[in-house]
């Protein structure tokens, strides 16, 4: 008997016993779930046969783009030859083993080890004790004080929650947890006021070295923040910010930690996102592009200076997963960086795809409904705005936000919003028309906003 049940059911079903992520149900319910039933190069689609350009690589993730072959065969043939195994007791297996080396092998050579989860929100729970675990084995147990920033997002585990800086999480599950403390975020379109953006970065980096000196340097144990805050909006920080970052983290003795979860991997056309701004953490958080979502692994990038405490001071390090390093997972890990290195998707994003979707992002800010268009690689942030001149926004950045990102769903382009500011991260295997259409289909969505809201 075939119990698989027809597509015409299923919103049904899921109704009736799903509960999905960040998601309102009664109002999803109420709606009916939209059902993905299959997926090619950029594009997906739906239950009625309805395609849409994906411009959101899923959740930040599907790098090299659907249907490799290639990864699924790789999962495949590991699953016949050893389906699972764990990394406890003095045990790993070839692909995870191999994966390690070759995550090494682009993170620079301050980063040699790796220490693997199944998402990204375990890699947040991970180095968070990683760190007050490092400092506690040089006798400087009081530092276990973490900063990270307003609007940023680390998941949404315990941990991962309190670290973002985000109210609606914290309201759920009375977060943050103590220890975790929040400064600004160097969001220059809404909170610059009339500084310069260079004088901006400077001012909210600096906040940093304030904190510190609330919670005394003595306990503080790291600052965490994303390259670009992802679901914050793709804010991308002036260029002054992430060096005066790394100079105050260095001069007051604290770890410096960079959640590449979201731009790990090419999205920023390089390797990793600290790359980018020149930057070394002593930790970085990995997921999603690690395997372009074809499997759920994470990890934690562990620098010489931290793995050399916890090799040699430590003893066991009491902290794992069941899934930790899970042989399928590599194995399809490695199959998705051998297409990123042998297409070379890094060097294109940096020297081809990426500038021609920045100039064509770039043009948006000609639009009157355009305050700033950002971005950096193949990742982008709009900001909508009511007013040019006055970077006046909307009373409801919500409801604009989402007007647009529904204008583009009904016309064939999957996009993201994050109150008045739109949110692009489309696959690295991207090619121009569909940047074009793309760009087109957003154009569009923001005429109609212009043309339909008073302002």
């Amino acid at each position: 008997m075939n119990d698989t049940p027809h597509l015409s059911n299923l919103a049904a079903i899921d109704a009736a016993h799903h509960i999905h992520p960040f998601s309102d149900m009664k109002e999803l319910n109420a709606k009916g779930t939209r059902i993905i039933t299959r997926a090619e190069g950029v594009y997906i689609y739906d239950q009625t046969g309805k395609k849409y350009l994906d411009g959101f690589a899923g959740l930040w993730c599907v790098n090299v783009g659907y249907g490799r072959r290639e990864i699924a065969e790789a999962a495949f043939r590991q699953m016949q030859e050893l389906p699972y195994y764990n990394a406890f007791f003095g045990t790993t297996t070839e692909p995870t083993t191999l994966l390690a080396q070759k995550i090494a092998s682009h993170a620079g050579p301050h980063m040699n080890r790796v220490f693997f989860t199944n998402s990204g929100s375990e890699a947040t729970d991970t180095w968070f004790r990683m760190a007050r675990v490092y400092w506690k084995a040089l006798g400087k147990g009081t530092k276990t004080q973490v900063i990270a920033r307003k609007n940023g997002y680390h998941g949404s585990t315990v941990a991962g929650a309190s670290l973002g800086g985000m109210k609606s999480m914290h309201e759920q599950g009375s977060l943050p947890i103590e220890g975790v403390h929040h400064i600004g975020q160097p969001y220059w379109y809404a909170d610059g006021g009339d500084l310069s953006r260079d004088e901006f970065g400077l001012k909210m980096a600096r906040e940093l070295n304030d904190k510190i000196d609330e919670l005394g340097e003595e306990n503080v144990a790291a600052f965490v923040a994303e390259p670009i805050q992802g679901a914050g909006g793709v804010i991308v920080p002036p260029d002054t910010y992430w060096p005066e970052i790394a100079r105050i983290c260095k001069a007051r003795n604290i770890l410096l930690v960079s959640d590449e979860v979201i731009c790990g991997f090419g999205r920023l056309g390089s390797w990793f996102g600290y790359q980018h701004f020149g930057v070394e953490p002593d930790l970085a958080p990995i997921a999603k592009g690690l395997s372009s979502g074809y499997l759920p692994i994470g990890g934690v990038l562990v620098s010489d200076r931290v793995a050399d405490v916890l090799l040699n001071e430590v003893g066991d390090f009491n902290h794992g997963f069941t899934y930790s390093g899970h042989p399928v997972a590599a194995a399809a890990a490695l199959a998705n960086l051998a297409i990123i290195e042998g297409e070379k998707l890094v060097e294109r994003v940096r020297d081809d795809i990426g500038p021609y979707f920045a100039a064509r992002w770039k043009s948006l800010e000609d639009h009157e409904m355009v305050g700033e268009a950002q971005c950096v690689g193949l990742i982008g942030g709009l900001q909508i705005t009511a007013d040019k001149a006055t970077r006046r926004r909307f009373e409801k950045p919500d409801a604009i936000g989402a007007a647009v990102r529904n204008y583009c769903l009904e016309h064939g382009l999957v996009m993201r919003a994050t109150g008045d500011r739109m949110l692009a991260s489309p696959a690295l295997t991207i090619s121009r028309p569909e940047v074009d259409e793309m760009i087109g289909t957003l154009e569009a969505a923001l005429d109609h906003l212009r043309d339909t809201t008073p302002r």
